[in-house]
């Protein structure tokens, strides 16, 4: 049967959620009790081997050192890889991320002398002017009034 789930076979209900879960937890737990027997049937296996006589024990220490030189080059392998995906990293930083926010900046300070500008010299004096003429309609008011 196919779990995978497309947009038309998607579960609406969820009786039907809850036992998808259900049944991923009990793949998940399936999978991590077979890790764990082939860990112990593998320690299992080195213990026996290395129980026997001295020969065996001397083949498996070597092919373990083999097996250990070959994890070192793939480990070194991977750091070399990883330092080299560093310095791509620091090199994006310096030469795309930092003219892009030296020009956001540039164009924040450019905004902030603009709405400076327009408060000082349209904002401000329409304020000004509005206060006037309502100063001026209260007067006129009193006016008339009497």
């Amino acid at each position: 049967m196919d779990e995978t789930l497309t947009v038309e076979t998607a579960p609406t209900n969820e009786d039907e959620l809850a036992r998808l879960q259900r049944r991923r937890q009990r793949w998940m737990v399936v999978g991590f009790v077979a890790a764990i027997v082939v860990i112990l049937a593998a320690i299992a296996a080195a213990v026996y081997g290395l129980t026997r006589d001295a020969e065996t024990t001397s083949n498996i220490r070597d092919i373990f050192i083999i097996f250990m030189a070959f994890e070192s080059l793939i480990i070194g392998a991977a750091l070399v890889i990883l330092v080299i995906q560093v310095a791509s990293l620091i090199n994006l930083l310096q030469n795309e991320i930092k003219p892009i926010l030296k020009a956001t900046t540039d164009t924040v300070n450019n905004l902030r002398g603009t709405t400076e500008f327009l408060s000082e010299n349209l904002v401000e004096p329409v304020i000004k002017l509005n206060s006037y003429l309502a100063g001026l309609r209260k007067i006129l008011n009193l006016f008339k009034l009497k």
